[in-house]
């Protein structure tokens, strides 16, 4: 699945439902591996925002 896609549905999701990103964990079990796609890929859990944000850049 294409990286911005995955940014969009979860930070959607977190946006909607949940109000941090253990509660999205917690409740949706695709969650985990999309959370490690976006690591990976250089965006990191805003507690603040309450969304996920570029930390880096990466070469890919």
């Amino acid at each position: 699945m294409d990286i911005n896609i995955v940014l969009s549905l979860i930070n959607t999701r977190l946006r909607d439902f949940y109000s941090s990103k253990e509660e999205l964990l917690d409740d949706m079990d695709s969650a985990y591996e999309m959370v490690k796609k976006l690591e990976e890929n250089g965006y990191e859990y805003s507690k603040e925002l309450n969304r996920f944000v570029i930390t880096q850049q990466t070469s890919n």
